[in-house]
């Protein structure tokens, strides 16, 4: 099945950021949904893992959730569902701290899970809707 016969299209993050380098789209916009491959702690252009704690690898796994969300025409308020990976559970407070810094409430639904991350301590994807804005519940 080609491109063009998908009902869905990957996003793409621009000629100066360098294509995954494993079998997946960083992105995925399927009708008023983008699904947002899970994001880590490394610099989308040197390929340097972020230095420090999860603090600050929360930091750049969001900065790289933000990139695909703009290269999709999106922003982080369009954010309804998070699923979080963390490396050790015990990190759960930083991570959220953080967090809190990039959203505000109401918060999307979220997840989060250990995980043997092999090397880094914190993996982020996410859903966003980009049709209209939705009628309060």
């Amino acid at each position: 099945m080609t491109q063009s016969q998908r009902s869905w299209q990957p996003v793409t993050l621009g000629g100066d950021v360098p294509p995954p380098k494993g079998a997946y789209s960083p992105g995925v916009r399927a009708g008023d949904l983008l699904f947002v491959s899970g994001q880590v702690p490394r610099d989308v252009r040197t390929g340097e893992i972020a230095p420090g704690g999860v603090a600050e690898q929360t930091r750049q796994v969001l900065a790289n959730l933000r990139g695909v969300l703009e290269a999709a025409g999106a922003t982080l308020e369009q954010v309804v569902a998070v699923t979080v990976y963390l490396q050790d559970e015990s990190d759960w407070g930083a991570f959220d701290a953080v967090y809190r810094e990039h959203f505000r409430p109401p918060f999307p639904t979220r997840a989060v899970v250990g995980a043997s991350l092999r090397g880094i301590l914190v993996e982020v994807s996410a859903i966003a809707y980009l049709g209209a804005a939705a009628s309060p519940a």
